[in-house]
C-alpha cells in the first residue's frame, strides 16, 4: 500500500511537470523566428458575475529570447482604495525549464502614482521584473485583482507587439445570465465558445500559434491590426455610481451628471476674483485668455493617467487651493472657471501621443483616451486648450493631441469632436545660413530657423536649459562631426499662429574636405533625410503620421583660393503622392546659393504604394548626400 501511494504520488508530480514544461526547446522553431519573447501560456478569467466585484485572475508564462523582450517580463499593478491586489506570486526557470528563484508580492516595488502629492496618495503601483541577465529565460506567474468596478473591463490583446510571439492564449468572461454587454473585436474573427447555466454564461476566446512578424517601417498603430476583445457591460457599477449606456451620448451625460458636475464647484471668492480679472476684456475669446494665463501661472502639473485613480476629477475647489492638479482636475478647474463668466465649454476625452489615435465613434467605453483636454466652442471660433502645460500659447495644442476624434461630455450627453489638424504645409521648418567658407575648409555663420506648427514644439525642451544642455541638445539634433554652437538664442511668438525661432553661430574646422587641388563641400549639411529600407514583401499599410515642411536656403561665401571653373549640378527635383522635393544650386560670384524644399504628405496608403514610396524617400537622401568639387588655384 505505501509502496502503491508513493508511486501515485510520483506519477502526478511527473505528469504536473509535464503539462507545465516550460523547456525553451519545445518552442516550435516558428514561434521563435523573429520573436524577442514567447508568450508560452496565457489565462485570464474575469468573473464580472458581482459588478462591484470584479474578480480578475491571471496566470501567464513568457519566455525571453533576449534583452529586447525584457519589458514582456515586467509585471506591472495598479491599485487604490477600489481597486485591490490579493495575490500576487511566480518563479523564473532557466532554458531548460527548471525553477531558479522565486517570488512574491513582498519582492515587488511598491511607488506612489505621483509621489508626494497628497490628492494622489490614495493611488499607487506595484511593479517587479526578475535580475535575469542569462537568456533565455522564462517567468512563470500568477495575480488576482478586485475591483470595485465593472465600468471598465480588461481588454485582451494575447499578441502585445509585433516581435513577440504566441503559444497560447485564452480569455474568459463570466457574468450573470441576465447581464447585457458590447463586444468590440479587431482582427479576432474567432466567435467565442459560449456556455450557460441557471448562474451563470461564460465565454471563451482562444487563440494559439501566432508567430512573431518583422516590424514594418512606417506601420499603423500596433492597435489597429493586432487582435483584440474589448466587453462594455450595459449596466455598470462605479465605485459608489451606478448607470446604463450603450453610446456615447448615453455615457457622456453620465460622465458629465456624476464624475464633473459635482465637482466644478468654486469659492465665491475665487469666482470673484476671476470676474475682476476678466472685468476689462471685450470678448469671450479673450477672457478665456486671460483665466487661461491664470492657470498656467497659478498651477502646475500632476502626471497621473486617466483612469489610475479613477475617472472623477479633484474638485475645482481644491486644486485652486493646492495649485496642482492632473489632467482631470485642471481641465474641471479651467472649465469652472469660465464657466464663473459664462463661457462654455466641453471637458474632453483624448488619446494623447504622437500617433494619432482615434475614439471609435461605434463602440463607446471608458477604455478609450488617456487624457482630458477643453473645448471651448465659441461662436464662429471654436477653440481647444491644453490645460497642462505651463508654457504652451493659447488655443494651440500641438501633435501630442491634434487631428483626431475625441469624446465631448456635456450636458446633453456625449459628442464626438475632432481636435484641429496641424497640415503639412503649416508644418513648417524655415531655415536661412550663411557661411563663411575659408582657405583651410573652416566654416562659420549664422543659422536661423522658425518652426511653426506640429514642428513649434521641435525645440521646446531646448528652450531654458543651461547653455552646456543647450549644445549637447543641439550636437545630437544636427549630427555634424566637429560642430560648435558659438552662440544660442531661442525667441518664441505665442499669438495666433505661434513660432519658435533658433538663432545660432556656428562653426565646423574643416567642413569642407581638401585633397590636392580639389575643394569638397556638401551643401546640404543640416537637414540630411534618412533613407528607408525596401521590402520586398509588405503586410501592412504605409502610415505616414504626419505632413511636413521643411525649407533651407544655405549661402557659402567661398574662399578666394577657389577658381572660377565650378562644375553646376544638376536641379532635382521628385514629385509623387506622398509628396514632393526641390534642391538646387547656383552660383551668384563667389556665392554658393543652396536652396532645398521638402513637403510630405500624411496619409494611409496601400502596402503595394511601399515600393513607390520608399524608391521616393531614397532618391530624396541620395539628392541630399550632393558634394560639390570646386577647384582651386
Amino acid at each position: 500500500m505505501k509502496t502503491l501511494l508513493i508511486l501515485s504520488l510520483l506519477f502526478f508530480s511527473i505528469n504536473g511537470i509535464a503539462q507545465n514544461n516550460y523547456d525553451v526547446d519545445l518552442i516550435p522553431a516558428t514561434l521563435r523566428n523573429r520573436a524577442n519573447a514567447c508568450i508560452r501560456n496565457e489565462e485570464t478569467i474575469v468573473d464580472m458575475r458581482s459588478a462591484e466585484q470584479v474578480a480578475i485572475t491571471v496566470d501567464k508564462a513568457i519566455t525571453v529570447f533576449n534583452e529586447n523582450g525584457e519589458d514582456e517580463a515586467r509585471l506591472v499593478l495598479y491599485y487604490d482604495k477600489n481597486t485591490s491586489i490579493k495575490s500576487a506570486k511566480g518563479e523564473v526557470l532557466n532554458s531548460v525549464g527548471m525553477p531558479v528563484s522565486k517570488f512574491t508580492l513582498n519582492d515587488f516595488t511598491d511607488v506612489s502614482v505621483a509621489d508626494g502629492f497628497s490628492l494622489f496618495i490614495d493611488s499607487r503601483v506595484k511593479h517587479f521584473l526578475p535580475n535575469v541577465s542569462q537568456y533565455p529565460y522564462t517567468i512563470v506567474y500568477h495575480y488576482e485583482i478586485k475591483n470595485k468596478q465593472n465600468l471598465i473591463i480588461p481588454k485582451w490583446i494575447p499578441k502585445p507587439a509585433d516581435d513577440i510571439s504566441v503559444e497560447k492564449s485564452t480569455y474568459t468572461f463570466i457574468s450573470k445570465p441576465t447581464d447585457e454587454v458590447r463586444i468590440k473585436t479587431i482582427n479576432c474573427s474567432l466567435l467565442p465558445e459560449e456556455s450557460s447555466t441557471d448562474k451563470q454564461k461564460k465565454m471563451i476566446w482562444k487563440i494559439a500559434n501566432i508567430p512573431a512578424a518583422k516590424t514594418e517601417p512606417y506601420s499603423p498603430k500596433v492597435e489597429t491590426y493586432l487582435p483584440s476583445v474589448q466587453i462594455a457591460p450595459k449596466q455598470f457599477t462605479y465605485y459608489g455610481y451606478s448607470g446604463t449606456y450603450q453610446n456615447w451620448k448615453e455615457l457622456g451625460k453620465w460622465v458629465f451628471d456624476d464624475l464633473i458636475k459635482p465637482r466644478n464647484m468654486l469659492s465665491p471668492a475665487t469666482i470673484s476674483l476671476i470676474q475682476n480679472l476678466v472685468k476689462d476684456q471685450q470678448n469671450d475669446r479673450d477672457k478665456a485668455r486671460k483665466i487661461y494665463e491664470y492657470l498656467q501661472h497659478k498651477t502646475r502639473y500632476i502626471s497621473v493617467q486617466v483612469g489610475i485613480g479613477g475617472f472623477q476629477p479633484i474638485a475645482a475647489s481644491e486644486v485652486d487651493r493646492l495649485g496642482y492638479g492632473d489632467c482631470k482636475g485642471l481641465v474641471n478647474y479651467m472649465q469652472s472657471m469660465l464657466h464663473a463668466v459664462n463661457i462654455d465649454s466641453y471637458y474632453c476625452v483624448v488619446q494623447a501621443g504622437d500617433t494619432k489615435t482615434s475614439i471609435d465613434p461605434n463602440f463607446a467605453d471608458m477604455t478609450q483616451g488617456n487624457h482630458i483636454i477643453l473645448c471651448m466652442p465659441l461662436k464662429g471660433d471654436t477653440t481647444w486648450l491644453e490645460c497642462t502645460n505651463q508654457k504652451i500659447p493659447f488655443g494651440y495644442l500641438g501633435d501630442f493631441t491634434d487631428d483626431r476624434l475625441v469624446f465631448a461630455c456635456t450636458p446633453e450627453g456625449g459628442k464626438i469632436l475632432r481636435t484641429p489638424k496641424l497640415s503639412a504645409q503649416h508644418n513648417l521648418q524655415y531655415r536661412k545660413a550663411n557661411f563663411t567658407v575659408s582657405e583651410n575648409g573652416t566654416i562659420t555663420g549664422n543659422v536661423n530657423t522658425i518652426f511653426t506648427g506640429a514642428q513649434y514644439d521641435n525645440h521646446e525642451s531646448t528652450i531654458g536649459k543651461s547653455i552646456i544642455a543647450q549644445r549637447k541638445t543641439l550636437q545630437s539634433f544636427y549630427n555634424i562631426d566637429n560642430i560648435n554652437f558659438d552662440n544660442i538664442n531661442y525667441s518664441q511668438d505665442k499669438g495666433l499662429n505661434p513660432q519658435t525661432i533658433e538663432n545660432l553661430e556656428i562653426s565646423i574646422p574643416n567642413y569642407a574636405a581638401i585633397n590636392g587641388n580639389k575643394m569638397f563641400l556638401q551643401p546640404n549639411m543640416l537637414n540630411v533625410s534618412r533613407s528607408i529600407p525596401e521590402l520586398k514583401v509588405r503586410i501592412l499599410p504605409v502610415y505616414i503620421n504626419r505632413g511636413y515642411t521643411d525649407v533651407d536656403e544655405v549661402v557659402y561665401q567661398l574662399p578666394g583660393n577657389v577658381s572660377e571653373s565650378l562644375i553646376i549640378p544638376d536641379h532635382k527635383h521628385f514629385k509623387s503622392e506622398f509628396g514632393n522635393y526641390d534642391a538646387s544650386v547656383k552660383f551668384e560670384g563667389r556665392k554658393v546659393i543652396y536652396r532645398r524644399e521638402i513637403k510630405i504628405n500624411d496619409g494611409t496608403y496601400p502596402a503595394e504604394k511601399y515600393q513607390e514610396f520608399s524608391q521616393f524617400m531614397n532618391e530624396i537622401q541620395a539628392a541630399d548626400q550632393l558634394k560639390l568639387m570646386l577647384n582651386l588655384k
